[in-house]
């Protein structure tokens, strides 16, 4: 539960008892300065003082107002006493006046008095250690420690002295000390005695949990000065004469018995040791339950005998007490005064040293450094610190010091720091309840730059915790409005807010407003990496919320005007054309790719500094922008040519010119006989399942490709009298006439070289036995036209050498190169019947000598 609804649900049953708080204090003076509330504690000798809220008129300051009602005084005390323990409280808040330390309970208005009342103010309170240890509840007298005293009239006194008690506050028992909280209070009174000892140089004697105050912020201040003794100036450490305790003295007018020092009632003297024993004392009763080790119920006669068991007693008890802090206390609690440790060494003991108690000593004096000192502390000490102190303390200890500090423009921008770490951790019902009234205060004052900067840093998380309608009513306005600062910080920022909260914008807000301002510290800011990459960032983010036409017509001429090759922006605008391309919605075309966004993006493949990830990731991008532009324009490019007359014009100049285009009558080769034997049922199959014989090899004979008997040579149209016995499977040879002898490589006498044509390679070759021959007419007379498939002789002359493909696909692939290589030999050659011409081309460039045949 936040310490604000602890503190303010916080009330004494017992105060309430007494007098009604409408007119507890009608008639002093006080009440012209301070509206005075509700009860809530009590302390002080006989818990007397009785504690209000309050809050100053002049400037609505928290307070608390102290009340004693004289009448108290009457019934526990002869009349004459009353005049007494009025001075003796009076004195007692003048002293508070004149000691100021942050230790020290802090007075807002002196003791007023009127017939009835004392009164005075001090720093808000919330409860008094006796309040909340409850060790004064009435059972106190009744436990066996205490020995009434003999006789009608001591029961009588005792049976009077617990009606008049104070009854322990209801909510006491239900508030728990953390062990910070206890750490921390005790090196605070541990500050505070050193400060009275050292620099006061008095001994306070009432050192006791009714003494002791805590405030609202969970802070421990010493009060219950009205038992002070100046110390020898001479000497500190030496001992002062002072009263014992004694029942022919009021006890409302000494102090509290439980923790007196032995010395003080054994030798009337006290040094500033006896306050060590007395502060030792209150350590043991906050580990003993919130009892005290010595309760002598107001005798002295038990003071003495419960003083002797008290070591045994501090024994038993220190198991319940930190270890680091058992030695300390043990010595403290020592009736030898000299073991006892002085303020200034207690403070220097191990249990004290803790990062989180140093940051929370500074902010307790915080408002008296400087704002260099402040400023430091805030941004860096108190960040740190603050994981290791307990949200407890954050609400009850820290919240109520920035609060205080939001309206210090000095120190604004450093205390906001800590601010979003409480925006951050705060449930939103905290943030409602303890954090959006002061969040709308520096929404609306002027804020210096680093203000404004961290304001619109951490305005997603503060988006977060804030109802909808404030969102819209305080935040977007001072969100806008940071668009128009004259400082370069301040507009980064607000780019950088918009990217981080564009989902709490409304579409028609980042149309007219964020998009135009977003461009507009673009421009202003072309050259500055930062902020371009800020803007990239909230471009990226926010375009699908914009509508089509505006992302084409205003953010992609942005993306044409980023000339900064830093790898980051580069980034930046390539994942946003990606987002384009890959988002069908945005419409891209392939016009504004190849004209807009490529010429851009091509230059980068060669920047040095993208590394090998970038790169890859900008060589995807374009791969793919350029397959989308391949695509459309292929299916574009083929529509169009499926509208034109004549395909030829697209052809290209290799392939107008190609035997394949050539419009020209059939023509025979002369002297030419094609003799084949009948091939065996093996070879019947050997041939279908061999390659086609080729295209060129289809043309010729008048035979399909693609048909199941293309490996045949069907010449039985062009020589009618071809026999099927002629088929044979051999290789077969090409014969050429003598005429033929002088060409290319040939030699008059003997046999026509051979050659291999180049684009023929041994992977291409196809068995076959057919023999193309032209007559040889020393061997056969005059028959010239014979046709004739020697079964084993040897050609000489004018022998046609021997290939190792069949004729069909070396006249299909042979005349594919002849095609691309040259133009047709026909074109060149002369008369159509002259076929010398064609042979000398074809023994030329594909065929080799044949020098033997089996």
């Amino acid at each position: 539960m936040p310490a604000g609804t602890m503190f303010a649900k916080f009330k004494s049953t017992n105060v309430a008892a007494s007098t009604s708080t409408q007119n507890v204090a009608d008639g002093n003076p006080i009440t012209q300065y301070f509206e005075i509330g509700k009860p809530v504690a009590c302390a002080g000798p006989e818990l007397v003082w009785r504690i209000h809220d309050a809050y100053r008129k002049s400037d609505n300051k928290e307070c608390s107002v102290f009340i004693f009602e004289k009448k108290i005084a009457e019934k526990l005390h002869k009349p004459r006493r009353k005049e007494t323990i009025t001075e003796l409280l009076k004195s007692s808040v003048k002293t508070l006046e004149r000691f100021r330390h942050p230790r020290i309970l802090q007075i807002y208005h002196t003791v007023e008095e009127n017939a009835e009342t004392l009164a005075f103010a001090s720093e808000p309170i919330f409860a008094s250690l006796s309040n909340v240890l409850a060790f004064h509840e009435s059972k106190t007298y009744d436990n066996p420690n205490v020995t009434p005293s003999a006789g009608t009239a001591g029961a009588a006194q005792a049976q009077a002295a617990a009606q008049t008690l104070p009854q322990r506050p209801a909510h006491a028992k239900e508030y728990n000390f953390l062990d910070m909280e206890l750490k921390y209070g005790f090196l605070q009174l541990t500050e505070a005695l050193a400060y009275l000892h050292y620099s006061g140089h008095v001994i306070h004697r009432n050192v006791c949990p009714s003494s002791i105050l805590i405030t609202k912020r969970g802070i421990w201040k010493l009060a219950g000065m009205e038992y002070v003794e100046r110390m020898n100036e001479n000497d500190l450490n030496s001992s002062i004469p002072c009263p014992p305790w004694s029942n022919r003295v009021s006890k409302m007018a000494q102090p509290n018995l439980d923790f007196m020092a032995p010395e003080t009632q054994s030798t009337s003297k006290c040094s500033l040791l006896s306050d060590m024993f007395s502060l030792g004392m209150v350590v043991c009763a906050v580990f003993n339950n919130g009892r005290p080790l010595i309760q002598a119920g107001n005798s002295t006669s038990n003071y003495a005998k419960q003083m002797e068991s008290l070591d045994d007693m501090v024994h038993k008890l220190m198991p319940r007490l930190p270890i680091a802090l058992q030695e300390a206390t043990s010595r403290m609690a020592s009736r030898d005064a000299t073991s006892r440790p002085t303020a200034q060494l207690l403070q220097l003991i191990k249990y004290f040293i803790d990062p989180a108690i140093s940051a929370l000593k500074f902010l307790d004096v915080v408002n008296m450094k400087d704002t260099q000192q402040k400023s430091q502390f805030y941004k860096t000490t108190l960040i740190e610190a603050m994981p290791l102190i307990p949200r407890k303390l954050w609400w009850q200890n820290i919240w109520p010091m920035l609060k205080s500090e939001i309206n210090n423009n000095e120190v604004l921008a450093a205390v906001l720091q800590p601010v979003m770490l409480f925006v951050q951790e705060a449930t939103p019902t905290e943030y409602d309840n303890l954090l959006s009234g002061t969040m709308k205060i520096v929404y609306t004052t002027p804020k210096s730059i680093q203000a404004s900067v961290t304001i619109l840093e951490n305005l997603h998380l503060i988006i977060e915790k804030t109802k909808l309608e404030d969102v819209t009513t305080d935040i977007m306005p001072m969100l806008f409005s940071s668009f128009d600062s004259s400082t370069i910080q301040v507009q980064s920022a607000a780019v950088v807010a918009v990217a981080n909260v564009f989902d709490s914008i409304d579409e028609l807000s980042i149309r007219r407003m964020v998009l135009p301002k977003v461009k507009m510290v673009f421009e202003k800011n072309i050259t500055d990496p930062k902020i371009v990459q800020n803007v990239l960032m909230c471009i990226e983010r926010v375009m699908d919320r914009m509508e089509r036409i505006q992302v084409m017509d205003e953010v992609l001429p942005l993306l044409a005007n980023v000339r900064i090759p830093d790898p980051d922006i580069i980034m930046r605008t390539v994942r946003i054309y990606h987002k384009l391309f890959v988002d069908k919605t945005y419409g891209l075309s392939v016009e504004t790719m190849a004209t807009n966004v490529l010429p851009l993006l091509i230059p980068h493949t060669v920047n040095p500094a993208l590394n090998f990830e970038q790169y890859c990731y900008l060589l995807e991008v374009l791969q793919q922008m350029l397959e989308a532009i391949d695509r459309q324009q292929r299916n574009k490019l083929k529509l169009d040519n499926l509208s034109m007359a004549s395909p030829e014009r697209h052809r290209t100049l290799r392939h107008q010119f190609s035997t394949d285009n050539m419009n020209a009558p059939p023509f025979n080769i002369p002297n030419l006989r094609i003799d084949q034997r009948k091939t065996s049922s093996a070879e019947d199959m050997a041939r279908k399942n061999s390659g086609g014989s080729g295209m060129l090899g289809g043309w010729w004979f008048g035979c399909s490709p693609s048909s199941p008997d293309s490996n045949f040579l069907r010449v039985g149209n062009v020589f009618p009298n071809r026999r099927l016995s002629d088929n044979t499977l051999m290789t077969p040879k090409i014969r050429i006439a003598p005429s033929c002898a002088s060409s290319p490589g040939g030699t008059p006498g003997s046999g026509l070289p051979t050659r291999r044509h180049s684009s023929i390679g041994p992977q291409e070759r196809r068995g076959s036995t057919i023999n193309l021959s032209p007559p040889t007419y020393g061997a056969r007379g005059s028959s010239g036209s014979s046709l004739s498939v020697p079964s084993t002789s040897v050609y000489v002359g004018g022998s046609m050498p021997n290939t190792s493909s069949s004729v069909p696909f070396l006249l299909s692939s042979s005349m594919q190169s002849i095609r691309s290589r040259r133009q047709s030999t026909v074109l060149s050659s002369g008369p159509l019947g002259s076929g010398s011409g064609i042979l000398q081309q074809l023994g030329s460039g594909m065929v080799r000598q044949l020098t033997s045949v089996s």
